[in-house]
């Protein structure tokens, strides 16, 4: 183990670059060194942690479990250390959210805006009383939100961002099936073929009525039935709860809804993707001490949310 005076603190800041921009190339550019100078460094941060951090997986570089582990942890210790020399902070390097006076603008579905938001809005109101949020749903186009300045955050599988956009993974979440209590899929072994002789209900706020299952229902040879497309997560799980329609949610997004109307969650037998959650900002606001606290706030209130388990 290292001695706090062997220990070089830029490391952390490299950490949080690398896994920020998930490339070497990216910290490179974002901290102003050449590419082979950052390789040095995730050498000597591998050799610290005794971990390979990021690992090659086809054209791009992914974040090792520890790491993922570790992201949040890091960037915390960026934010505070960077709050310390950012103008705002007060006298003694501290930022007060009882003396902000604020509205921030959070773009997210309607998921993460009640699982996360919610949260977010109760510790608002403790920590930070004059500050207002403003929650609103994602579009059905690609957005540009950030870049225009018209919202501060956005929550949720944040995909082909801007190349400037700050991304940062909160949690992982899987995708499980759900229906109401006493659904005859709940009776038995829930098998391929009696999950895509099912009804279905798909969540899409663009309208689609097909998706990733049933690509790889297709590989299988199978087809599904979608009887309905509805535009959010919510309007999802209340139709499964009044019909015999099956859907799909996210089991830690979904887990106050499921819980609330008395739902049960199973997994699905098909090889789903993950469902990478992450908040995501402009640079503008790279520094800014009210905007790491927002993003602190974030950040914490998904760890606490912690993992949850399927119901059958």
């Amino acid at each position: 183990m290292q001695s706090t005076s062997s220990l070089d603190l830029n490391l952390l800041v490299a950490l949080d670059a690398l896994l920020t921009e998930g490339s070497v190339t990216g910290a490179a550019q974002r901290l102003h060194l050449s590419a082979p100078a950052m390789s040095r460094t995730l050498t000597r941060i591998r050799r610290a942690l005794d971990d390979p951090v990021l690992v090659r997986a086809g054209r791009h570089m992914v974040p090792t479990p520890r790491a993922l582990e570790l992201a949040g942890e890091v960037r915390e210790i960026v934010e505070r250390a960077e709050a310390v020399f950012t103008a705002g902070a007060g006298a003694d390097g501290t930022f007060d959210p009882g003396t902000l006076e604020r509205t921030f603008t959070l773009l997210a579905d309607d998921a993460l805006l009640t699982g996360i938001g919610m949260r977010l809005l109760e510790r608002v109101r403790t920590e930070a009383p004059g500050v207002s949020l403003r929650l609103i749903p994602e579009g059905p186009g690609e957005s540009t939100a950030l870049r225009e300045g018209s919202a501060d955050l956005e929550l949720g599988v944040v995909s082909a961002p801007a190349p400037e956009t700050r991304v940062e993974q909160l949690f992982t979440d899987t995708n499980v099936g759900v229906v109401r209590q006493g659904h005859p899929l709940l009776e038995g072994e829930i098998t391929l073929e009696r999950f895509a002789a099912a009804d279905h209900v798909t969540g899409s706020r663009r309208g689609r009525l097909h998706g990733p299952i049933d690509e790889l229902l297709a590989a299988h040879g199978l087809r599904r039935r979608v009887v309905a497309s509805v535009p959010t997560l919510t309007s999802t799980l209340l139709v499964v709860a009044q019909t015999d329609l099956v859907g799909r949610t996210g089991l830690r997004l979904g887990a106050g809804h499921v819980a609330r109307l008395g739902l049960a969650t199973f997994e699905i037998p098909l090889d789903l993707p993950a469902l990478p959650i992450a908040q995501a900002w402009h640079p503008r606001y790279e520094k800014d001490p009210a905007h790491c606290w927002l993003r602190r706030c974030v950040r914490e209130i998904a760890r606490e949310m912690g993992p949850a388990r399927s119901t059958v």
